[in-house]
């Protein structure tokens, strides 16, 4: 695949602008297929769009004649918009030339760089692998209501680029911004209509139609635009774009749970009969999911070990559609070799889906390693408080889904959309559409306005919040690798940690702050810990300001075997701990006054 044409917003703002018409070459009858359903929304913006098709040609098209070539065109054309193969380009740039076109404008998935330098010779501006609807859309503020990254940071409200008073000016090349910015500013700007400037609870269940058509369109998924909670929400969209910019994604889409959110991953990929690969370190509701929950749909995961990469490779079966791990494993603290997981997951032609809510984006990005699809649990790290319960999906964008035959549902038509084929319409950004548009739809995980306020309100915080996690957590595993009642200390961040080599390379500025320990006198002891602390709290949560505390073995991991647990890193001995931000003198107190608690406890038998 040919690395992707970066375009500066100036250049296709000033390009939208100015066009005032557009010759459609390719331009098809079928009301569902991407040409139709462009020429219509481009119409609706204000274009007169004049379709062009041999096989068509003398036909009625949504008001305008069809001609069978750019040159039967008999007025002026600003911009060429090409519905054709990558190989068929070039003769129709000769047209463009020959009428006088200002611009050429290749559809998604379509570039030919031959015709490209030929049409810029002649004095032409050319845009290629991008759709003019999907980027008016973007720059006018539109695709962030489908959760889309639009890369755009502003304190003003958006404003559709041929509209008056769209901005004329803006830099030569698009401006990059840093996390902490991103965190505070992305997918959010001041309400429109009030001037408001937090994001506002779009408390409602449903958004009123501006016709019988218009709802037609938003129903077939050819225009942008909300239609009902379930599916998308202001409020929720604010925070789908956020997460995708933090974590240098491409879209995402936000639903009820981190578990939520690995069903509706898994949904989107997978039919029944077909398999997966995953760490067998991770979270024990995920170990039961993938496990026995989705066998009863027909999905069969293999879990392997995760610290040797080469385990991934000898487990894949011609069966199976992704490899699955956590960065950063819930609750043993094991960093996993995301590159080379990676590279085997693309080698046989697979994704990789990374669970990213241990560290977060703003200690690891794991696209920027080679993972294709990030999930999150936003109610741990990323809300922050312990007071909104969420998830989220995120696709990078750069996965080719039409490689092979293992994805049909991204690359097939869809019967619950008329035949309409979500890579083909969708491009980088189909995975979560479909994901939204199919498995959302129809299962129906929602995230809650008020939820996703929460979430917003917290990722402000994220930077500020993880740095002091980071440090609390250093100095309490620091304290407890020398406690006299504690067998072990699993943290990456220690000196002495079989990780640390890994954690420097994905981990430089933290390993986060969930961690285990394990106790010496096992089973009862661990209980008596957790129930002899005053300021950590005993609860099932991680990622709070508040520090919690929790023994495995008798709740998160209990329905697994004792082979489970220990095979997990919950074994009977074991104790989670999640920092908080409490003062780390404190927090060190606490633990050293349950430890020696529950050792005399212990004794005295």
């Amino acid at each position: 695949m040919n690395a992707p044409i970066s375009y500066p917003d100036i250049l296709l703002s000033r390009i939208l602008r100015e066009t005032k018409t557009i010759a459609l070459v390719g331009a098809s009858t079928n009301w569902n297929r991407p040409s139709f359903f462009v020429m219509k929304y481009l119409q609706e913006k204000g274009y007169r769009v004049i379709p062009v098709n041999p096989g068509a040609a003398g036909q009625e098209l949504l008001g305008e004649t069809v001609y069978p070539d750019l040159r039967s065109i008999p007025e002026k054309v600003d911009m060429v918009d090409v519905f054709r193969r990558s190989d068929q380009v070039g003769p129709v740039v000769d047209d463009a030339i020959a009428i006088g076109a200002k611009v050429v404008w290749m559809q998604l998935s379509v570039r030919n760089d031959e015709a490209a330098a030929k049409a810029e010779a002649a004095g032409l501006t050319v845009v290629m692998d991008r759709c003019p609807k999907i980027e008016y859309g973007r720059l006018g503020g539109e695709l962030s209501w489908s959760g889309v990254n639009s890369g755009i940071i502003s304190s003003k409200p958006r404003k559709a680029p041929n509209k008056e008073g769209a901005s004329e000016t803006g830099p030569e090349k698009n401006l990059s911004y840093g996390f902490e910015t991103r965190a505070i500013h992305a997918g959010a700007a001041p309400d429109p209509t009030t001037g408001a400037r937090t994001t506002p609870i779009y408390q409602t269940t449903s958004y009123v139609f501006d016709d019988a058509d218009h709802a037609a369109s938003l129903f077939n998924l050819h225009t942008f635009g909300y239609i009902y909670s379930r599916l998308t929400n202001p409020t929720v969209s604010v925070l789908e774009e956020r997460v995708a910019s933090l974590e240098g994604g491409r879209a995402a889409v936000a639903c009820a749970s981190g578990h939520a959110a690995q069903f509706l991953t898994f949904f989107t990929l997978l039919e029944p009969g077909d398999e997966f690969v995953a760490s067998r370190n991770l979270y024990g509701g995920s170990i039961t999911q993938f496990g026995l929950s989705f066998k009863k749909l027909g999905w069969t995961c293999h879990f392997v070990d995760p610290t040797d990469p080469e385990t991934f490779r000898k487990a894949l079966t011609p069966k199976c559609k992704a490899i699955f791990i956590e960065a950063l494993a819930n609750p043993g603290g094991i960093v996993v070799d995301i590159e080379k997981v990676a590279a085997i997951a693309h080698e046989a032609g697979v994704p990789l889906i990374v669970d990213n809510t241990m560290a977060t984006p703003y200690l690891l990005r794991p696209m920027e390693w080679g993972a294709d699809i990030v999930v999150h649990s936003t109610t741990k790290f990323l809300g922050g408080h312990g007071n909104a319960v969420g998830g989220c999906i995120v696709e990078s964008g750069t996965f080719d889904w039409a490689q092979n035959d293992k994805f049909p549902s991204l690359t097939q038509p869809e019967a619950a959309y008329h035949g309409l084929t979500f890579y083909e319409t969708f491009g980088d950004f189909a995975f979560t559409t479909k994901a939204r548009a199919v498995a959302l739809r129809d299962f129906g995980p929602s995230l809650s306005p008020q939820n996703a306020f929460l979430t917003i309100t917290g990722i402000e915080t994220l930077h500020v919040r993880m740095d002091r996690h980071v440090e609390n957590a250093r100095k309490l595993a620091a304290f407890l690798a020398d406690h006299p009642q504690v067998s072990w200390v699993s943290y990456a961040g220690l000196p002495t940690s079989p990780y640390k080599a890994l954690a420097d390379k994905y981990l430089p500025k933290g390993c986060g702050a969930v961690f285990t320990i394990g106790v010496k006198g096992g089973y009862e002891v661990g209980r008596k810990v957790v129930e002899n602390v005053q300021v950590f709290s005993h609860l099932a949560n991680i990622g709070d300001t508040r520090s919690l505390i929790l023994h495995p073995a008798s709740t998160t991991h209990r329905q697994l075997t004792e082979e489970q647990q220990k095979a997990a890193g919950a074994g009977p001995e074991v104790i989670r701990l999640s920092i908080g931000l409490e003062t780390a003198d404190d927090l060190i107190r606490d633990l050293g006054r349950a430890l020696t608690a529950a050792a005399a406890a212990a004794a005295a038998g």
